[in-house]
């Protein structure tokens, strides 16, 4: 298999630019997953690597080979769309055939690998069967099928479950975690679901405005977000934020709700921003812990809305006129406009830089 790279990698439109100067390594044997809003150019990038856009600059590598202008055929890879984009007229067998047709490979040679590729994908009873006879699930395995018969070099993968229903796309992700796994081919996955990107990803890489904003590990990019997109985007909710600027001479950072004492550690981390006044303290629902009560370093709010989840109540808080989200038991059953208090907890607390929205001070170890 092959390490993909790309360097100074550039994609414009006329004026506007969809990828810009991005630099990344995917690699070996490894699945790395794009996120990003619509628009933020994932699949404008997956799609040079695929030679189906070609680039206004920079280099790409499959391996030690310069691909940026070797025509999509010739770069051994294979692409899975959001599409299943199967022949109707063909049954199972052909459409999962048809790469090696095409390559007028011996038919014994078709025939071993076709029930192959079935058996590992679990398709081996649906191979008379025509496309309109498969379930979605069924049909995505097919156009997955189709794609590793070839045994590419690397895979490339279009949100290739956003047609399925939330319960399949559950079941499906964890099946091509393990398959590519097991196959061990270098891939790069696109989607804009972050759950999707954290549960499957070897590596994430989290984009917007066609930038790279973090690389990491998933759990890297959940506990350390550098950005306030980042903090935002990854994780279901995303982080709350909330506007506040930092009281040197009391220590503690005031907004028009509240008063947050900050530990000794958080203080000197914020020893070196420039302007103070402009802050957002983030903290994650589940880092937030709720009191019926006012206790030291409490915030006070109201309840807004509460949703029950079954394993979990997700609380909308009214902290002035900014929403905060809290995850507390699922027992828990509180009315709107009930008076409640927040503890943040400090190792969950996250201070940005309201103008550059870059992270300047962590509770984080």
């Amino acid at each position: 298999m092959s390490q993909v790279r790309v360097r100074n990698v550039t994609k414009r439109f006329g004026n506007a630019t969809a990828v810009d100067n991005i630099t990344l390594e995917f690699p070996d044997r490894q699945l790395t997953v794009l996120v990003g809003s619509s628009g933020c150019g994932k699949t404008t990038l997956l799609r040079m690597l695929a030679g189906l856009e070609e680039t206004t600059a920079g280099e790409i590598y499959i391996g030690d080979k310069e691909v940026a202008h070797v025509p999509a055929w010739d770069r051994n890879i294979a692409m899975v769309f959001q599409s299943y984009a199967l022949y109707p007229h063909m049954s199972v067998r052909k459409n999962i055939a048809f790469p090696l047709e095409a390559r007028r490979t011996p038919r014994a040679e078709i025939k071993r690998r076709v029930e192959e590729t079935a058996e590992i994908l679990g398709l081996t009873q649906l191979l008379d069967r025509l496309p309109r006879q498969l379930s979605g699930g069924q049909m995505q395995r097919v156009a997955i099928g189709r794609a590793i018969i070839r045994r590419p070099e690397v895979f490339l993968m279009d949100e290739p479950l956003s047609n399925l229903d939330a319960k399949l796309r559950v079941n499906m992700r964890a099946e091509l975690k393990r398959l590519q796994r097991d196959l061990g081919v270098t891939t790069v996955y696109v989607t804009h679901d972050q759950a999707e990107a954290m549960t499957m990803a070897d590596q994430l890489v989290v984009m917007n405005s066609g930038r790279l904003l973090q690389i990491g590990y998933p759990e890297e990019v959940y506990l350390h977000p550098q950005t306030t997109f980042v903090a935002g985007f990854i994780g279901s909710p995303g982080m709350n934020f909330l506007p506040a600027r930092f009281d040197k001479q009391q220590g503690v950072l005031v907004s028009d709700c509240f008063t947050y004492p900050l530990p000794v550690e958080l203080r000197g981390q914020l020893a070196g921003v420039a302007d103070q006044s402009k802050l957002l303290l983030g903290i994650r629902p589940e880092d937030i812990q709720v009191e019926l009560a006012p206790l030291p370093g409490t915030l006070s709010a109201t309840v807004y809305i509460s949703e029950v989840l079954g394993k979990e109540t997700l609380l909308t808080l009214a902290c002035g006129q900014n929403r905060v989200r809290a995850a507390v038991g699922a027992l828990v059953r509180l009315d709107i406009g009930t008076p409640v208090w927040m503890v943040p907890s400090v190792a969950g607390v996250r201070i940005f830089d309201a103008g550059t929205e870059a992270l300047v001070a962590s509770g984080a170890c």
